[in-house]
């Protein structure tokens, strides 16, 4: 299978040179592009981009500003919602692409329903992955409990325990292999020779700074606003940012989007589930 990809970049308004992998090659359907969480980058995904260029899809994967391979911001205010949003734009802008396939996860999720939004025409079919307009305090708050705080690591296996130890709760199935991989997507060996988080601590700052996590207040209408298309809703068992009665009124809002929850996982899916798997390629066949 061919697992291979480009790495690209673009250049968001305000000057930053972002990255993302480009998995396949074009052809007459839409693309997809896989929008990652707060504190994600493009390698959470590696193994869905492969699973869906193997049946002929072009993926894009972005690295958002302050993460992976993208460059970090000067000014962390631009660690946003909106800003986020007009990144993206700028992405499709240099592609050319007109519509697209998004799979958001948390807040590629947020971001997505807020596009929906500006540019509805531009969404050909939508996966939403254990996020939605209405969300948990306590998920929220144990998010904010952890993000931008800068630890370090001396060795891969101390990462993992790391990992194991914030979100166990999340991951009850996981085994050492599985933290293990974790770890290696969502963190890097700095300079030093440490392991450390791959992304800019100062995404934290407009979160930290808020009263309450910076996510737009009434996001009823975003999610609405996804209607008339190919969507999936998908959504942990045990998630506590995505509850179950969130999780129905989006059903209830909503009735002709398929919804999926995915056992024994909490925030958020990886998308290498089974379940979440066949249901991505459901919602897949009905693109056009």
């Amino acid at each position: 299978m061919d697992t291979s990809f480009s790495d690209r970049s673009w250049q968001s308004a305000d000057g930053l040179t972002l990255h993302f992998r480009d998995y396949g090659k074009a052809s007459a359907r839409p693309p997809i592009i896989c929008l990652h969480g707060l504190t994600r980058n493009a390698r959470d995904f590696e193994n869905l981009a492969t699973h869906l260029v193997a049946q002929g899809w072009r993926v894009i994967v972005p690295d958002m500003r302050g993460r992976g391979d993208s460059e970090y911001a000067s000014d962390s205010a631009t660690y946003a919602l909106p800003v986020y949003v007009g990144d993206v734009l700028a992405l499709l802008q240099q592609e050319a692409i007109e519509r697209f396939v998004s799979i958001g996860t948390s807040m590629g999720g947020l971001m997505t329903m807020i596009l929906a939004t500006m540019q509805p025409e531009r969404l050909a079919g939508v996966v939403l992955n254990d996020i939605g307009p209405a969300l948990e305090m306590a998920g929220l708050e144990a998010i904010k409990g952890y993000v931008g705080q800068g630890r370090s690591f001396a060795t891969w296996m101390h990462a993992a325990r790391a990992l194991e130890e914030v979100h166990a709760e999340n991951f009850p199935g996981f085994d050492v292999h599985d933290w293990l991989r974790m770890a290696k997507r969502g963190m890097t060996l700095a300079s030093s020779g440490r392991i450390v988080f791959d992304y800019d601590m100062k995404i934290a700052d407009p979160i930290l700074a808020a009263d309450e996590a910076a996510v737009p207040p009434d996001l009823w209408p975003a999610f609405e606003a996804l209607g008339g298309r190919p969507v999936l809703l998908l959504r942990g068992e045990v998630s506590p940012l995505l509850s179950e009665a969130s999780f129905a009124q989006m059903q209830q809002r909503m009735p002709e989007a398929r919804a999926v929850t995915v056992p024994r996982i909490g925030h958020a899916p990886t998308l290498d589930e089974p379940q979440a798997r066949a249901a991505i390629d459901e919602l897949l066949e009905q693109v056009r």
